[in-house]
């Protein structure tokens, strides 16, 4: 199934989510605010919905206010090469962004003046279930779904110090959606995922060429903390941001840019830059 955040005059839903079409869960006695919220029953009543209508939305953000989002740096060996000095790392590179990052398709992101902003087409894994200390071989269990992420940087603000936060926690800078998508990929780590620049291919590559599988990654990071229903991982990205072009080829994002990430299975996320 397909699960969407959407603001109608307002107001946000969640809604099931069918070819354009919506089933607000509010209209079907479902009230969760949040996708981690909703219970297997929940999921089960969801499921058998079959009335669709169309109305005239506006997508919010899959990931809630409250949940904790986790990214994943140079997880992709053609990703390190863009990087000067890059060599790839033993343990996987954890970061975070701020919350006001989040927004959804369709999103307009400010980039601010001279600011060096470059897309970053991602793969992102909602955990469903409470993981701590988990085995590899069971991490997958704890996925709730998957979505598209993009995560916009600050390319003069991400590299001025050694910590990336600032530069990737503009407002906006996390535009995320279509949906999720929720006991539907059967195998995460071979999805074709793509980035265009105003129609132009930039990304073109395999989640299966990770370098730390989704299972490694939720294994980890659960080692150290505890990993709750709606908090996220945005799984990196691989080459062919701005950032690694040649100097005389690098124009950064603005002007009324448009960046659609497609991901297999998931639909497209697209963002306009201004």
């Amino acid at each position: 199934m397909k699960i969407t955040a959407v603001k109608i005059d307002g107001k946000r839903h969640l809604a099931s989510y069918r070819d354009g079409k919506l089933a607000l869960l509010d209209d079907f006695h479902i009230n969760a605010s949040s996708v981690a919220d909703l219970s297997r029953e929940d999921l089960a009543r969801i499921d058998e919905i079959n009335q669709f209508k169309n109305y005239k939305f506006s997508y919010d953000s899959i990931i809630d206010q409250k949940s904790t989002l986790l990214c994943i740096g140079l997880n992709y060996k053609s990703h390190v090469s863009e990087h000067t000095g890059g060599k790839i790392p033993e343990t996987p590179m954890v970061f975070s962004k701020s919350n006001n990052a989040f927004a959804g398709n369709e999103s307009v992101v400010e980039t601010g003046s001279g600011m060096n902003v470059d897309y970053e087409g991602e793969l992102c894994v909602m955990i469903g279930s409470k993981a701590r200390n988990v085995e590899e071989k069971d991490a997958l269990k704890h996925v709730l779904g998957y979505f598209i992420g993009n995560d916009v940087s600050s390319r003069l603000l991400q590299y001025r110090t050694s910590q990336f936060y600032l530069g990737k926690s503009f407002d906006g800078f996390y535009p995320n959606g279509p949906y999720i998508a929720i006991d539907e990929i059967k195998d995460p780590h071979n999805l074709k995922i793509q980035t265009r620049v105003n129609g132009d291919l930039r990304q073109d590559s395999n989640t299966s060429y990770m370098i730390f599988s989704i299972n490694r990654l939720i294994s980890y990071i659960s080692r150290y903390m505890t990993l709750r229903p709606g908090d996220c991982i945005s799984t990196g990205t691989p080459a062919g941001v701005i950032m690694g072009m040649a100097p005389e080829r690098q124009k950064w994002l603005g002007n009324g840019d448009r960046v659609e990430v497609q991901i297999e299975g998931l639909g497209k996320l697209a963002s306009t830059f201004k």
